[in-house]
């Protein structure tokens, strides 16, 4: 029996609490009907407090924190009026719970905003992340010695696994079900929950509209350039003349304020322009290559792929809307 215990703390979403505990008790019972006879999880609510408010004042019981072989914590709630340093500086039994946990050898977890409980207990170093897109450039920001990567769902190193924002609890979730009760328990409670056990990145559902402005002048001017020409073919030398710099000096200058090329840039605005038009038109794969600077459609799907994780027909049958 797997023994999983899962953090609750003040401010942490109710839902991340129990999601997790929920679809193990929908595995156990799948894997019931197909002839096991004893529970595969043993899983508990824990806190190092006696009592627990989560977000929106939901009260959740708790017990003390047990020896368990994974501690998943949840993440906290999101949006403009949460300060993440207040939330953090409150929470060091936590983090004190976290590090014990960790210095036992045993797993730990973090679901959305959980990665920077991790992270502030000092396991995130030196290892590989994700978190909530929205988040991901402010994770990475106050942990340097973090590697964040922000398209991926979830992501394990060395005992530590890291899942991407809300939803993606059930992507670990799954994972953990495939890993002790094996695939077809997955699939099966993966098909009775209604839950996609297919998604490989959460770059598809990335809103640009609402991450945070950053950057310079110097790179805005660059950015709209590359953003006015998606058609035409990159140029470095050419941009640079259009922002009176040499080419060094911009690929220095736009990679210091951004952490990409402007190639990089160039093409991730391109994928951005692709999968509007995708939602939006009925405009064939091949035409939107076009009009986004690939002349060979099967460039352009193997680029949309590497930057979505899905081709292109898959990415319109999934996020097509009418306007």
């Amino acid at each position: 029996m797997l023994r999983l215990s899962v953090l609750a703390y003040p401010g942490c979403f109710a839902s991340e609490v129990y999601g997790v505990p929920d679809l193990l008790t929908m595995a156990t019972r799948v894997a019931q009907v197909r002839g096991a006879s004893d529970p595969a999880y043993d899983v508990r609510i824990v806190s190092p407090r006696h009592r627990v408010l989560a977000s929106g004042g939901v009260r959740i019981p708790v017990s003390p924190l047990p020896a368990s072989d994974v501690l998943v914590v949840p993440g906290f709630e999101v949006g403009p009026a949460v300060d993440v340093d207040r939330v953090l500086s409150g929470l060091g039994p936590e983090f004190a719970a976290i590090r014990a946990h960790v210095a036992r050898g045993a797993a730990v977890v973090s679901l959305c905003l959980g990665a920077f409980l991790l992270a502030e207990a000092g396991v995130l170093d030196r290892r590989t992340a994700t978190t909530s897109w929205l988040y991901a450039d402010r994770l990475a920001r106050r942990y340097p010695e973090v590697d964040v990567r922000a398209d991926q769902l979830v992501v394990t190193d060395r005992g530590v696994t890291t899942a991407a924002a809300f939803s993606a609890m059930y992507d670990f979730a799954l994972t953990l079900i495939r890993w002790h009760s094996g695939e077809s328990v997955a699939r099966t409670t993966a098909r009775i929950a209604l839950i996609d056990d297919s998604r490989t990145s959460q770059t598809p559902y990335v809103d640009h509209s609402v991450l945070p402005a950053g950057g310079s002048m110097f790179a805005d001017e660059v950015k709209r350039w590359l953003e006015q020409h998606l058609d035409d073919a990159y140029d470095l030398q050419r941009l640079a003349d259009e922002v009176k710099v040499s080419s060094r000096t911009l690929l220095r200058r736009f990679g210091e304020t951004t952490g990409m090329t402007p190639l990089g840039y160039l093409q991730t605005a391109r994928v951005r322009r692709a999968g509007h038009l995708l939602e939006t038109t009925g405009r064939t794969v091949a035409r939107i290559a076009g009009e986004v600077g690939y002349r060979d459609p099967a460039s352009f799907s193997r680029l949309f792929r590497r930057h979505t994780g899905k081709a292109p027909g898959e990415y319109r049958a999934q996020f097509r809307r009418v306007v």
